[in-house]
């Protein structure tokens, strides 16, 4: 089933698993700050987006890859607003353990899924479609799991949350 992912965070690891989301047709609205990352990422197949809000409006998934925590609480501040209800926002930065579950409740109060899943396998695994997944979520939080058949993933790994509104962070393989 092809679907409309928003991919923010277009650098080292976000280019090469947006590119891999198109060749697998999925249609992929991108941004990033740097207009350098933008255009490489077009020139994979990624539909720029003038804005972050702009890359999310209308879109099944939201993927974030991104630097920092700070980061992605900056960014989920500003784009939960423009997404549909139900929207499933997976975070996949490598970030702390507080800034997840912040990131978490800030997607989920306003309405949408939310999924912890950072990555292991570098820029080598993005690029050749073999990265590990750790992903986490409140069981309520995501009904439908692999929500885009990720082809950049080798493997996924899951953990349900013990309380049913808090995810759990996993570092199993």
């Amino acid at each position: 089933m092809s679907r409309t992912v928003a991919f923010i965070g277009l650098g080292h690891m976000g280019r090469p698993m947006a590119a891999n989301l198109v060749k697998a047709g999925h249609r992929v609205r991108g941004y990033d700050l740097s207009p350098a990352s933008l255009k490489a990422a077009a020139d994979a197949g990624v539909e720029p987006a003038a804005s972050a809000t702009e890359a999310v409006a209308g879109t099944d998934v939201v993927i974030t890859m991104l630097p920092a925590g700070r980061h992605v609480l900056e960014l989920y501040q500003d784009i939960v607003g423009a997404a549909r209800p139900g929207t499933l926002f997976a975070d996949c930065s490598t970030i702390d353990v507080a800034d997840a579950r912040t990131a978490h409740d800030r997607a989920v109060s306003a309405g949408m899924r939310a999924l912890d899943a950072p990555v292991s396998g570098g820029v080598v695994g993005a690029e050749a479609a073999t990265l590990t997944f750790m992903a986490a979520a409140a069981r309520t939080s995501t009904p439908r799991p692999n929500p885009c058949s990720p082809p950049w993933a080798g493997r996924w790994s899951t953990a349900a949350a013990r309380a049913p509104d808090r995810p759990r962070r996993s570092a199993t393989t």
